[in-house]
């Protein structure tokens, strides 16, 4: 069959991460706009979502997966003084995240992903399903944090990190971040 004869693709991935990624590259690809993620408890489940979508090479230029504290000082060099203070999981370190993606992979956007997806590792403060995203943007005021912080609940592993990729997408969509669409578990 030659290549785009398809009329689905042949993914393991749920439809509605599929249709999302698929929005979120033809408004990049309209929009002249590249991309990058940073990952951590999705492990690169939104990175996998944009690359099954044909043409996704247009504004997809790297995907970080920086589940460790070392990796995220090493490759997106957030600050030992950031994660000391507030923790992997917090809006400082997701927005330190979004910004060193932004930097390292040169992209137009970045969206970073951080939490706890358990079905450990939950407390008081940062329960299972606590995770929170923060997009940066080429040439904004860096004094302008965009970030939210989602309570998903004890839900499950897979569908914390579902619901997470699901709102990280909805924040690599070009114009002003909107309250992100988020299925029942």
């Amino acid at each position: 069959m030659p290549y785009g004869a398809r009329t689905m693709i042949d993914t393991i991935l749920p439809d509605a991460l599929i249709v999302a990624a698929r929005k979120v590259v033809e408004a990049n690809r309209a929009a002249g706009r590249t991309i990058a993620t940073a990952e951590s408890c999705t492990g690169g489940l939104v990175a996998a979502a944009i690359t099954e979508i044909p043409g996704s090479s247009d504004v997809l230029l790297a995907g970080y997966v920086t589940y460790s504290n070392a990796a995220k000082v090493k490759e997106l060099k957030v600050s030992g003084d950031v994660l000391e203070t507030f923790g992997a999981v917090s809006v400082a370190t997701a927005w330190s995240m979004a910004q060193g993606a932004l930097e390292e992979s040169e992209a137009d956007v970045a969206v970073a992903i951080t939490g706890i997806a358990g079905p450990g590792g939950g407390s008081d403060k940062k329960p299972v399903g606590h995770v929170v995203f923060a997009r940066a943007e080429r040439d904004a005021d860096p004094d302008v944090v965009v970030a939210d912080t989602r309570e998903f609940g004890d839900i499950g592993r897979g569908a914390v990190r579902l619901q997470a990729a699901l709102c990280a997408l909805e924040l690599l969509l070009p114009g002003d971040p909107v309250e992100p669409e988020v299925e029942s578990p």
